[in-house]
């Protein structure tokens, strides 16, 4: 079963590298952004039928503005590397990352509230340079902040992979006088007090709160500018406290699908690591999954990076 479980996982990640090449992710993004427009209308429609008091206006914007998160989502963006990456490269537990991708995308409708809040009531902004902003300096911060985290897991697995290549080394340089019959399962051994091979739990299990932090925050300082277009209408038309439902509607629209990647990206990881389970070599091969999430993550967000620059 651990065999079969990596062979599929290994398949997964050659056709998800496949689809890359030939350009798949790219057709996703075209046909991401056609059914976005097509939801921005259906927004603005419901906009004018809630202003005017038409019966179920409110709940066709609500439904607009989900599927307007669920289309942004579907398309490449920032938020899924960064949660598929960190699923990927480190063993977290599948609820932690569920919170931590949910707590990002409410975290992108508080930004988008607090930037056209501010923007209008403080700074006088129109619509056109409240997306510059986005656009222009929080975009760029945000790719800037995936990038680091991307280079953290990267140096990460790099520092695993030579702590644990001195560790073999010395631990060959003396003599453990090993009792043949002992185990070399989990357990520390008795006689050299090293653990021989660690399960899949105990490998990578420091996932402190300043790493949840920092996910948070690279991904939510970048809001959706389908939130904005929403808050600013709504605002204009005196139904801010509908723009604000909508907002964080959409973010909950896009939570669904980074949450659906994060636990995909974990999956995949523990598919490609479970033939190890129990074997020496078990701490090696996480070392180097989390070094090739954190070499992807990195690639990605400079790419970004300098498409926004």
């Amino acid at each position: 079963m651990r065999l079969l479980l990596s062979l599929i996982a290994a398949a997964v990640l050659a056709l998800l590298l496949a689809l890359w090449a030939m350009g798949g992710v790219d057709a996703i993004g075209q046909w991401a952004a056609v059914q976005q427009r097509g939801f921005q209308n259906t927004i603005a429609l419901a906009l004018r039928a809630a202003r005017a008091g038409e019966s179920g206006a409110v709940i066709t914007l609500l439904g607009a503005c989900f599927a307007y998160g669920l289309a942004h989502a579907a398309g490449p963006g920032h938020g899924k590397v960064l949660i598929g990456g960190y699923g990927f490269g480190r063993a977290v537990p599948m609820l932690r990352l569920s919170v931590i991708a949910l707590l990002a995308s409410l975290g992108q409708a508080v930004t988008a509230v607090v930037l056209v809040y501010a923007g209008v009531l403080i700074l006088n902004l129109g619509r056109d340079s409240m997306i510059g902003i986005t656009e222009q300096i929080m975009a760029p911060v945000s790719y800037g902040a995936i990038a680091l985290i991307g280079l953290w897991l990267l140096w990460r697995g790099l520092r695993r992979m030579m702590g644990r290549r001195e560790t073999h080394t010395h631990g060959h340089d003396h003599a453990h006088n090993h009792n043949p019959n002992h185990d070399h399962g989990a357990e520390v051994c008795g006689h050299c007090g090293h653990a021989h091979g660690p399960t899949l739990e105990q490998v990578g299990k420091a996932n402190d709160l300043r790493a949840a932090l920092a996910l948070i925050a690279g991904i939510a300082v970048r809001p959706c500018t389908g939130a904005l277009f929403v808050l600013i209408i709504t605002w204009q038309m005196g139904i801010g406290p509908l723009g604000v439902a909508g907002a964080f509607v959409m973010a909950f629209g896009t939570a669904l699908i980074t949450i659906a990647v994060g636990l995909a990206a974990a999956g995949l990881r523990g598919g490609l690591l479970a033939g190890l389970a129990g074997s020496t070599r078990l701490a090696q091969a996480a070392s180097v999954v989390e070094t090739l999430a954190g070499a992807v993550v990195f690639a990605i967000a400079l790419t970004l990076l300098l498409r926004a620059l």
